[in-house]
């Protein structure tokens, strides 16, 4: 099973990247993501045995609770570079909590052999793929005029561990389980499955 931890983004954020994305999309032929399968990851697992999905469970539900996270929806940009870009992105902005959610996820995850991510924590919204070099002039001019644009805010009381699997349209997301910041205890859904998608 190939899973990782997210937070999921309500309706009202969806529709701003929807209509944001419907703008973009003509500018650029890039893999753009499908808004309704955007996510805020917080740990990449990557391949787990199923056999052993109730430990991974329940080394989640024992991450700390937490008051709600207020996370602001910010800026544009590309990664590594603007120059030869591989992923444009929207920021996210949580604050130190949105990092010690991160930090304490990968705290529950290492007894089980999971060791923390090398990488910095760097949340953010994956808007679209570059697979290989495109004219890009055109996006990169609307991207200017929003760079520092507050799209929208949320706030997070829980995190879900999903699957993903590949489809013939993109990776489909599974929700496994849901772990509430205010209560250390999980919900596990029958699977919920999502549409079809890029995992960031």
């Amino acid at each position: 099973m190939r899973l990782f931890t997210g937070i999921d983004l309500p309706d009202h954020v969806i529709n701003v990247f929807e209509r944001m994305l419907a703008r973009f999309r003509p500018a650029a032929h890039l893999k753009w993501s499908p808004v309704y399968n955007m996510h805020i990851t917080t740990r990449f697992i990557g391949e787990w045995p199923e056999a052993k999905l109730d430990q991974l469970r329940a080394a989640l539900a024992s991450v700390p609770p937490r008051d709600p996270i207020r996370i602001v929806l910010r800026g544009l940009g590309w990664f590594p570079n603007a120059r030869r870009p591989r992923v444009f992105w929207a920021g996210v902005d949580g604050g130190p909590e949105l990092r010690q959610l991160a930090l304490d996820i990968d705290t529950a995850l290492e007894p089980l052999g999971l060791p923390p991510e090398e990488r910095e924590f760097s949340p953010h919204l994956t808007l679209a793929r570059i697979k290989q070099p495109v004219p890009l002039d055109k996006l990169h001019e609307m991207v200017s005029e929003l760079e520092n644009t507050e799209f929208a805010t949320l706030t997070a009381d829980r995190f879900i561990l999903y699957r993903s699997q590949p489809g013939s349209a993109g990776s489909i997301y599974t929700k496994l389980s849901e772990f509430r910041f205010a209560e250390a205890s999980v919900s596990a859904d029958a699977g919920v499955e999502l549409h079809p998608g890029i995992h960031q």
